[in-house]
């Protein structure tokens, strides 16, 4: 490809939308433009990355016996009513009516369809296992889209959907995806990291997510340095052993003191001499079952995914002031379990062995000490509500969990018989017994992917793509197109590479070396072949590799080998 060709319009400036690194250089390495917020068109250099990624993802599921097919976008809304998720995604899912006033919705995700596919295939056990995946746009009408292909209303997905006869076949095709996924993304050149997560709306009891680790992720997961442990969480599922204080106080009386406009834990436990390890936080929550308060040690967070489950339900929204003020009597930060009436009550178990605890005195200006679980208070409900967090107990091994930030690039889950039952996907087993079909799906994000792979690998100057997915291999860069000699061996190693089959760009633009060298480290060309007056002369060029920095002078002749053996080393990783 020619340069002077190609539809890469560079931008020097940062736009001001792009609030994070991969929104910015693909915005300016002329990759993607916004069409809307979340929506966006994908350029040929994208586009080129997109495709990779897809052939790599296509490769790896068909490896593991996957059929590839495509369903419908526009699904019908009696399946989503069917199988229950018409109202669980809420206003994030796009609806419409067509002319006869039918309700219809734009595909987030396509368990209906495809469970509705099978229970007309399938009847036999014969049939089973059956691994079934498409490439498609998926459509989330995001409240906040941002950060470019990160979150937005519009994206490419992978999703596979796997059909066993019984959990041990689930567990065979769950372990094939895993392996699947690993490879994925090894492939793909990227540092991740699979962790134990959260099933959210897609439902099922056992879920990974694979997670790209970079600073700018918006996911915080938690994971133990022994690597013969392995256990590694996405915060919102982490659980580690609670961490109770021994006894070491007779049980005190409760004493009212005053906390003038004490709003916070900090404040609270400055002004009383105590540690926020001592404070009982109440935290009020409302949903559509009712007004919940949730408990925990003041040093901690409550978990609001942990808290979700715990109660089942389908929504889940901090308490608004006006509400706390109607159910406990006072202000923000002076809510507390004791006296507490008309909502229930759900405490962290670590909050069940404090002793002497401070806690808001449901009334403004003024706390409680010496508050005792049991005797002052009995929550209605004991349970793992708490965030964890660096320096915690790893549940496997003790050892104390690390943290680090990551981007979810891919999902994998066990539902079980969730859709089949509700939709009515069963089979008849070699007893004739009909039995329902034990599901799993597997979800990867494919400009996401893209977007992640920027976030991980870039530095000052542009973008540093992994060899595997870079949109072209090598830029050959003559510093000076109009000097005939400089075109002629521009034009010869282009034809050479060309030839042998290598992803080569010819940057045949009447600009300045400068800007030319900036576009190269913008875009992210792992190799950079300059073709100066030094080079006409000697016949060796400088190669300069993008992920390092370091140059090198390579004999023509010796420059198609050198190059093949650079990416087949970089792609065998």
């Amino acid at each position: 490809m020619r340069a002077s060709q190609l539809l890469m319009p560079t931008l020097r400036e940062v736009p001001a939308e792009a609030e994070v690194v991969s929104h910015q250089l693909l915005l300016r390495a002329g990759f993607i433009r916004k069409v809307a917020a979340g929506i966006y068109n994908i350029l040929p250099l994208g586009w080129r990355v997109v495709r990779k990624i897809m052939q790599i993802i296509r490769e790896e599921m068909d490896r593991q016996g996957g059929q590839e097919i495509m369903m419908p976008i526009v699904q019908p809304a009696e399946l989503w009513q069917e199988s229950g998720r018409w109202d669980v995604y809420g206003p994030e899912l796009f609806r419409l009516k067509d002319r006869h006033g039918r309700d219809f919705c734009l595909a987030p995700t396509h368990e209906e369809i495809v469970t509705a596919l099978v229970r007309q295939e399938v009847n036999s056990y014969r049939q089973l296992p059956l691994l079934l995946y498409q490439i498609q746009n998926k459509y989330r009408d995001e409240r906040r889209p941002r950060f470019g292909l990160m979150r937005g209303r519009e994206f490419i997905m992978k999703d596979l959907y796997s059909f066993d006869r019984d959990e041990a076949g689930l567990d065979i095709s769950y372990q094939k995806m895993f392996t699947a996924y690993t490879r994925v993304f090894q492939r793909c050149g990227l540092r991740f990291r699979p962790v134990e997560a959260d099933s959210g709306a897609i439902g099922g009891n056992v879920t990974h997510e694979f997670m790209v680790l970079a600073e700018s992720g918006e996911a915080l997961v938690v994971f133990c340095p022994r690597e013969e442990c392995g256990y590694a969480a996405n915060v919102e599922r982490a659980v580690s052993p609670p961490r109770r204080e021994e006894a070491v106080e007779e049980a005190r009386a409760v004493q009212l003191v005053s906390t003038p406009s004490m709003h916070t834990v900090t404040q609270v436990a400055a002004y009383l001499g105590v540690e926020p390890s001592r404070i009982i936080k109440t935290i009020l929550f409302q949903t559509e079952k009712g007004t919940v308060a949730a408990l925990v040690r003041g040093d901690r967070e409550v978990n609001e995914v942990k808290l979700q489950r715990v109660l089942g339900v389908l929504r889940l929204e901090m308490a608004d002031a006006e509400a706390v003020e109607e159910i406990t009597g006072a202000a923000p930060g002076y809510a507390g379990p004791v006296g507490l009436k008309g909502v229930e009550v759900v405490a962290d178990e670590e909050v069940t062995g404090m002793v002497n605890a401070v806690a808001g005195a449901n009334k403004n200006d003024a706390h409680l000490l010496n508050v005792n679980p049991g005797r002052d208070f009995a929550p209605h409900r004991v349970a793992d509500i708490r965030q964890v967090r660096a320096g915690d107990p790893c549940p496997r091994c003790g050892e104390a969990l690390q943290e680090a930030r990551g981007i979810e690039v891919g999902q994998i889950f066990k539902l079980g018989d969730k859709y089949s039952r509700a939709l009515g996907a069963y089979y008849l087993d070699e007893y004739g017994q009909s039995r329902p079909i034990i599901m799993g799906c597997y979800g990867i994000g494919v400009t996401r992917t893209m977007a992640a792979a920027v976030e991980q690998n870039h530095d000052e100057n542009g973008i540093i793509w992994p060899v595997p997915i870079a949109p072209y291999h090598v830029v050959v860069v003559p510093v000076n197109y109009r000097e005939e000699a400089q075109a002629q061996l521009a034009e010869e190693v282009y034809r050479e590479l060309l030839a042998a089959g290598i992803e080569v760009v010819l940057d045949d633009r009447p600009e300045r070396a400068g800007v030319k060298f900036k576009d190269a480290d913008l875009v992210g060309y792992p190799l950079r072949i300059t073709v100066g007056a030094r080079a006409v002369e000697t016949r060796n060029l400088e190669v300069r590799y993008r992920a390092t920095g370091e140059t090198q002078e390579v004999p023509l002749e010796g420059l198609v080998s050198h190059v093949q053996e650079f990416i087949a080393s970089a792609v065998r990783g």
